[in-house]
């Protein structure tokens, strides 16, 4: 599946990041959800991006790729593979649980042996990983795991997907994304608008008629003909967790 999977790429050279952004689109399961000069932009990049890899040189100005994996700690790190010129390295990028170390100029070949880890290494963690929507920004392409989507809003053809109070456009119609969307959890609200049940903290009454006040802060409209259907899920899913905190 295209963009399955996010690439992190940390270099302090404009090149380098250009090499691996060319040798990655020969795998188009893999979406690069940003760049970084620096050990301190891989920090807050890794919070922002949920990257699923980075390409990770190791001497960088400040924070190196080291000192990067020391602060974040391994267990909390994607996959890591370091791209250095220097292949002295090696042993120490391994104790760090780096799942690979290429040393530049990076050929073809090598690149693909490293994907091919790579990519046995996420599939065989793909049962735990909730599914994902590609959608195009200004910065390039973000995946965003449908956990993490609030609602969804019908934009003439397209579609708003709102996660955390911002919006992303995706280029599917509303009646497309019910379809793919219902088995995760979200249900109509109104003609525009379908709503994760999750993130439903309560449905209130006011002179509009009712709402769905969500987790975030978001009050979307329920219609009249969608109310009792949409208040049904919304209690069946309070009865669940009602029984699931009393075990």
């Amino acid at each position: 599946m295209p963009g399955e999977w996010k690439a992190l790429i940390a270099d302090d050279e404009p090149a380098a990041r250009r090499g691996v952004r060319q040798l990655l689109a020969a795998f188009p399961e893999f979406a690069v959800a940003g760049e970084c000069r620096n050990g301190a932009e891989v920090l807050a990049a890794l919070d922002a991006s949920r990257a699923d890899v980075v390409f990770l040189d190791i001497q960088m100005p400040g924070i190196d790729g080291f000192e990067v994996i020391r602060r974040r700690t391994p267990e909390r790190m994607p996959a890591v593979i370091f791209l250095t010129a220097y292949d002295q390295f090696a042993i120490r990028a391994f104790e760090a649980q780096a799942l690979d170390y290429l040393v530049k100029p990076v050929t073809e070949a090598r690149f693909a042996a490293a994907m091919k880890r790579l990519s046995k290494q996420l599939r065989d963690a793909a049962p735990s990983r909730p599914e994902s929507i590609v959608v195009t920004t200004s910065r390039g392409v973000t995946v965003l795991p449908v956990n993490e989507i609030d609602w969804i809003e019908a934009a003439d053809n397209y579609a708003l997907l709102w996660s955390g109070g911002r919006s992303y456009l995706h280029r599917e119609s509303l009646q497309v994304l019910e379809e793919r969307m219902s088995p995760h959890g979200f249900v109509r609200a109104h003609r525009q608008a379908l709503v994760r049940v999750a993130c439903v903290r309560e449905l209130a009454w006011s002179r509009e008629g009712w709402a769905a006040l969500l987790q975030s802060g978001a009050k979307i409209r329920v219609s009249r003909r969608r109310r009792a259907a949409f208040a049904a899920v919304v209690r069946k899913l309070g009865e669940a967790r009602a029984r699931n905190r009393a075990r």
